[in-house]
């Protein structure tokens, strides 16, 4: 049995924060590492210091100071040409990862749009760009369905599903990330393609503050107030179910989140045990 360690981590800045990277891939050593919001161009990624951190192929959808996403592995890559954004912005990697472990997959790395402050389509048209970009998801990964290919879909969802992935369910039930229309076509998309959520399928849903992996900046002590909400997420499809649900194979690391001018999300891992 192969063992592949996946990170994610919206990074908020790869150039701010590229010696937390270094920190982290020491202390953690994932095969692949998909970064969001690197808020750089595809030329501007440190590439040289990620090449140094043992990780020679990288992929990279960039803008300039927003948005974008970022996947870096010790293993190939190859570029898989979707779109899912309809607007003009980089939002997603999509990859083929080549183990040389007896399995190859699929690698979705995504940064769904957060939604802006409303969550009305009709009056704030950042909320309607996060539906339309789950929505265009969800017919993507319908479409695929029939194919039954291994795949992992990584990223901040910007979605906080479940009762016990935010601190006060009552309380942030009409804030955006997780209001009912968000957690509904996220459970579409979800369905679409009977993805499994790793994080729920092997903690069980009564688990909750354990699993948060984004704290407001606004949050001085993370550890004392901790209210949380759980927006990074990896989700394996059909072919892959098996390899991902063992106890202790998905981590969220929340140290990350008190080092010195951290993101305000921690990264979380998910090993999966490969057959050859």
């Amino acid at each position: 049995m192969n063992e592949i360690k996946i990170a994610s981590w919206n990074i908020n800045s790869v150039r701010l924060r590229i010696g937390q990277i270094g920190e982290f891939v020491a202390e953690e050593n994932p095969d692949v590492l998909c970064l969001q919001e690197i808020k750089c161009l595809d030329h501007q990624i440190p590439r040289e210091d990620l090449i140094g951190f043992g990780y020679p192929h990288i992929e990279v959808s960039g803008q300039k100071g927003m948005h974008g996403a970022a996947t870096i592995s010790k293993y190939p890559l190859t570029r898989m040409q979707t779109t899912f954004c309809p607007r003009d912005e980089a939002r997603h990697v999509s990859t083929h990862v080549h183990t040389g472990k007896g399995q190859d997959f699929e690698l979705h790395n995504f940064y769904i749009p957060a939604g802006g402050d409303e969550p009305d389509a009709e009056v704030n048209p950042k909320f309607a760009h996060k539906l339309e970009f789950l929505d265009n998801m969800t017919r993507y990964f319908k479409s695929r369905a029939p194919e039954n290919a291994p795949m992992v879909l990584v990223g901040d969802f910007n979605i906080a599903p479940h009762e016990n992935d935010v601190w006060s369910h009552k309380q942030l039930l009409k804030v955006v990330s997780h209001t009912p229309i968000e957690v509904e076509r996220l459970a579409r998309l979800q369905a679409a393609h009977d993805f499994t959520d790793c994080a729920r399928a092997i903690a069980g849903d009564d688990e909750k503050h354990s699993l948060f992996s984004w704290w407001s900046y606004r949050s001085r002590d993370i550890n004392k107030s901790d209210r949380g909400r759980r927006l990074d997420h990896i989700w394996v499809s059909p072919a892959l179910r098996q390899a991902a649900i063992k106890q202790g194979a998905h981590k969220i690391h929340r140290p990350c989140r008190l080092w010195e001018r951290p993101s305000d999300h921690a990264p979380v891992t998910q090993t999966l045990r490969l057959s050859a």
